[in-house]
């Protein structure tokens, strides 16, 4: 099993490229079910989870074609195969996307119930009842959601219990071919919801009011192809800066977007970081030392939950205490016990942490848990003094494309060892399209060296 050692203490400068937000890509790619016409994506990032999707695309017939730039081409046209299998959507909760999709293309949709990261009960339940009321038949039979829409998809007027992105996502996809006017209240706000919006429209959808509560989805006959890009990863960004903060740094990240990130970058003001933003860059100065933040995590655009970790391993160090509450997802302290291992102080109280900051955090062997509590191993071994091995870093691979290289051009003591098969898995399935995919998919693998 691959694993990160890491020798830190070494105060991090410099500058790296944002990549492709994964949570933007996921959905982008999802929506090419119901393209009639090749779809072509730029700014791609070549991740665990993307593979993932791209294997579960091509297991339904699509023709998939992708090169090392982050360009892929999707044509589901010959698509006959409405099914996602427990092999594949076991690995990753987004898979759930392809449900409205494939429900709107066949009228029938079969979908294991999703896995991913252990942070927490997300159930797809709201997805489920809002494709009941567009008047889908929804079973579920040994662990598989069967839905059926004989007639096909029709508006309707959903109100969502709680903000849910996937579950906004989904059902904007399944809408967009739907008979009739759909409305979704309080829908997801977050700037990859908007993304989707943006890249449907190209291909011919009526969708208005994305970017607030309310969702106004018009449905089509008809959707075509496009070209579309992805928006760059704010908690990618985020993360580097971070990185750079606690190690005491000067992190510049291009090729991104400030606004996405209005709350974090306000909370980390509050730190005595220097933070400087252009048009598509952010710049981040340490201060002589941290200062503590209270915070507590909302739905866009509140503070990311997805960023949550990262700052918390930012006040470990900082001067004084921190107060940071949880509320989306209920297990999401689960990095606490690793922190612990460094030297953090940290006391938890349901949903609520309370963390002191610390003189210095030492290295040790830990182990990640999901995809952001190894961000935020990463920071703390980042600024630890010693060696720091963290085990189960194949959850930072579904979210951080070639994070190893991009540290160590900000002058981390950063590499991998045990390193395990090429980026794609998924299970082997004796599939010509799914293993050509593969094919590809490996051919870029390796990472680029310095």
């Amino acid at each position: 099993m691959d694993s990160i050692l890491i020798q830190g203490g070494q105060a991090l400068h410099g500058s790296v490229e944002a990549s492709g937000a994964k949570n933007a890509a996921l959905p982008l790619l999802a929506a090419s079910i119901i393209a009639d016409g090749p779809v072509v994506y730029h700014r791609i990032p070549h991740l665990q989870d993307i593979s993932t999707m791209l294997t579960l695309l091509a297991l339904q017939g699509a023709q998939v074609e992708l090169d090392d730039k982050g360009r892929v081409r999707l044509d589901t046209t010959g698509a006959d195969n409405p099914k996602a299998p427990y092999e594949l959507v076991k690995t990753m909760r987004a898979s759930a996307l392809v449900l409205g999709p494939l429900l709107a293309r066949f009228g029938r949709a079969e979908v294991s119930l999703p896995g991913g990261c252990a942070i927490g009960d997300r159930p797809i339940n709201m997805h489920l009842k809002g494709l009941e009321a567009m008047g889908a038949v929804i079973e579920v039979r040994q662990g598989n959601v069967v839905a059926t829409a004989a007639k096909g998809l029709h508006g309707a007027r959903i109100v969502f219990d709680s903000v849910t992105v996937t579950g906004t996502e989904n059902l904007m996809m399944a809408a967009a071919l739907a008979k009739g006017e759909t409305l979704l209240e309080n829908a997801a706000r977050e700037p990859e919801v908007v993304n989707l919006a943006d890249a449907l429209r190209s291909m011919g959808a009526d969708i208005e009011g994305d970017g607030t509560a309310y969702l106004r989805i018009r449905g089509v006959d008809r959707l075509t192809g496009a070209d579309i890009t992805t928006i760059p990863d704010r908690i990618e960004t985020g993360t580097y800066l971070a990185a750079g903060l606690m190690t005491g740094g000067d992190v510049t990240v291009t090729n991104t977007d400030p606004v996405m990130l209005d709350a974090f970058l306000a909370r980390t003001a509050d730190t005595g970081a220097i933070i400087e933003t252009g048009e598509d860059y952010i710049r981040c100065q340490a201060p002589e030392r941290l200062s503590p933040v209270n915070l507590s995590t909302a739905p866009h655009p509140g503070f990311p939950t997805d960023l949550q970790a990262q700052f918390m391993a930012m006040m470990c160090v900082a001067k004084g205490s921190s107060v940071i509450s949880e509320n989306i997802f209920e297990n999401r302290f689960m990095h606490v016990l690793e922190l612990h291992r460094m030297g953090a102080d940290i006391h938890i109280n349901g949903s609520t942490a309370v963390v002191t900051g610390v003189d210095g955090l030492t290295g040790a062997p830990v182990m990640a848990t999901d995809l952001r509590a190894s961000a935020c191993l990463l920071l703390a071994a980042l600024a630890a003094k010693g060696e720091s091995r963290i085990s189960r870093v194949y959850h930072i691979d579904r979210g951080y494309e070639r994070v190893e290289e991009k540290m160590r051009r900000l002058g981390a003591n950063i590499e991998r060892i045990d390193r395990s098969s090429p980026l794609c898995h998924g299970g082997v399935m004796d599939v010509p399209a799914v293993q050509d995919v593969r094919q590809q998919w490996n051919e870029i693998a390796t990472p680029a060296q310095d």
